[in-house]
């Protein structure tokens, strides 16, 4: 069964950024993009890169992790609606339920209803075809593998497909947080401040994502491996 891919995420961008009260224009100047770009990401012409991401995320103060939550409504402009997608199965259903007891969501109200849910567990078990596919600009792709509630990380199967790069542009990215990489297959390049790691299948990287940086896939194959980004507060 192909994994369950999660709807563009540009509605919830824009549903985030019109409830911080920010125009369209003015997210563009905070992260140094074209409001064009902006535009065509909200309306599910285009997709962010890895870098372009990261930067909105951290521009609107909203986890990554949120972008993936397949259950969010579009907004009442006209984007496309984002249906959630079916499980599996109906115990899948059950597991990803939230707990009984689960402490309130902490997110603005008016956050709350593109931000995904702080209770929602995803696991403990998560099959290949149960996971969550976010597509990105510059041949990247994310699968969610897991989430528990509470936990400030994103853990992810990442695929550099050949030519791809966390950044379309070339540059270079930083946002808050640690991360943590293993490569499983393929060969990475990793650019970390003013230097170069070449990263093969069997090396992990581990640095303070705060640290200028970026990825990009040189070779005739795909690049796979498992990273942990975690979130500060």
């Amino acid at each position: 069964m192909p994994p369950v891919v999660v709807p563009p995420v540009g509605a919830r961008i824009r549903r985030a950024r019109t409830a911080r009260g920010m125009s369209l224009r003015g997210l563009a100047r905070e992260i140094g993009v074209s409001a064009s770009l902006i535009s065509q990401i909200e309306t599910g012409k285009s997709q962010p890169s890895v870098s372009t991401l990261y930067a909105i995320t951290t521009a609107l103060s909203i986890p990554v992790e949120s972008l993936f939550d397949a259950d969010a409504d579009a907004d009442a402009e006209g984007a496309p609606v984002l249906a959630p997608a079916p499980a599996p199965v109906a115990t899948v259903g059950e597991r990803r339920r939230a707990p009984v007891g689960a402490p309130p969501d902490p997110v603005p109200n008016a956050l709350a209803a593109f931000a995904a849910d702080p209770r929602r567990r995803i696991g403990p078990l998560v099959n290949g075809g149960e996971r969550e596919v976010l597509e990105l600009d510059s041949g990247v792709v994310w699968e969610r593998l897991g989430r528990v509630p509470g936990a400030d990380v994103d853990f992810l199967l990442v695929t550099y497909r050949p030519g791809g790069a966390s950044s379309g542009a070339g540059g270079l990215m930083r946002h808050p947080g640690t991360e943590y990489g293993y490569l499983t297959s393929g060969e990475l390049v990793l650019t970390l401040g003013f230097d170069e790691y070449a990263i093969r299948p069997g090396d992990a990287v581990s640095f303070e994502s705060t640290t200028p940086h970026r990825y990009r896939n040189d070779g005739g194959e795909p690049a796979v491996g498992v990273w942990f980004v975690f979130s500060m507060p």
